[in-house]
């Protein structure tokens, strides 16, 4: 007979034959318990309903933990940048670039640069630090730095979507300028600059490969970068494709536009002008975003402008059709 019954000195009492036993079903004390119904699929941890709902939450909160109506964030991961010398930190000074500490190195010959700096640091409410020069030195790693430093925080961008807000409350129709690739920060600054003196309503740029609001961009904007928001976006097409959705046209320049800028009748409505980069202009995606492109006349040899030159011709035409009617 098979069975355990039937090994060597396996022994069996009578009465004992094995048949169905209680289980722990039929124990009341160690019974089982049900689960409940199958949760829905986006509350089950791995299922992939459920990290699409978690990246969808993750994007309302920009990721940060900050909802839709708190949008402008601090630097998006960026570190503190440091301004090094005379006659570059007495400019940052002048043009109002927001810092939070003035280094002085102790010892340091002085003049009348480091003299005005100490006075535009303390009007502003800047914080004045006396360092020895080997901490200096540390500040700067390496860098001449000529006495002075100065630290300025990161850059707070504005959402895209806030743009589209500010651009709501005015009196006249929006007008954006967008930037494709811009690797100067100069250019940037100067951008920002003649967007401000031409009635636009604020400027966009790709979160990778371009120029950032960095102090020298700053600089170059001559404070407008204080009263003119500044945007990032993650994806520079779908961003273009958002505006247009809004009611915007988007115009890109190119040296071999569709339309010239003598033409350009669209320059009254609500416009998101797109600039390219300094060498390779508008890249694939974006020229095939835009709804029209634009050139600009030479009367000269010359065969393209720089990118902040193009941006502020077109701006003030663009304003000076507005004003027209």
């Amino acid at each position: 007979m098979a069975g355990n019954s039937q090994r060597r000195g396996a022994m069996r009492k009578d009465g004992t034959k094995k048949g169905m036993v209680v289980g722990s079903g039929g124990q009341r004390r160690r019974a089982l318990e049900g689960k409940g119904p199958t949760p829905a699929k986006e509350n089950r941890p791995h299922h992939p309903a459920a990290r699409k709902a978690a990246r969808a939450a993750k994007a309302a909160t920009n990721g940060r933990g900050k909802t839709a109506g708190n949008r402008r964030k601090p630097g998006d991961g960026e570190t503190p940048e440091t301004v090094l010398g005379r006659n570059p930190v007495v400019e940052c000074l002048r043009a109002g670039v927001p810092a939070t500490a003035l280094h002085v190195a102790i010892g340091h010959s002085s003049d009348e640069r480091i003299t005005e700096a100490v006075q535009l640091a303390a009007d502003l409410g800047i914080s004045i630090l006396e360092v020895p020069r080997i901490d200096m030195d540390r500040i700067a790693g390496g860098a001449l730095h000529q006495g002075l430093a100065l630290q300025v925080p990161p850059y707070a961008y504005a959402h895209p979507d806030e743009l589209l807000e500010e651009a709501a409350q005015a009196r006249q129709a929006g007008l954006i300028v967008a930037l494709d690739g811009v690797t100067d920060p100069r250019n940037l600054g100067a951008v920002v600059r003649s967007v401000g003196a031409f009635g636009g309503h604020g400027v966009v740029i790709p979160q990778r490969r371009a120029a950032g609001m960095t102090a020298v961009a700053w600089r170059t904007s001559a404070g407008t970068a204080a009263r003119l928001p500044v945007a990032r976006a993650t994806n520079l097409t779908r961003t273009l494709r958002e505006f247009a959705t809004a009611g915007y046209m988007v115009a890109g320049l190119d040296t071999e536009g569709a339309v010239s800028l003598d033409d350009f009748e669209m320059a009254s409505g609500p416009l998101v002008l797109v600039v390219g980069s300094e060498g390779k202009g508008l890249s694939r995606l974006v020229k095939q975003t835009c709804d029209v492109t634009v050139s600009i006349p030479m009367a000269g040899p010359v065969e393209s402008l720089n990118a902040s030159v193009a941006a502020g011709v077109v701006l003030a035409e663009v304003a000076r059709r507005r004003r027209l009617g």
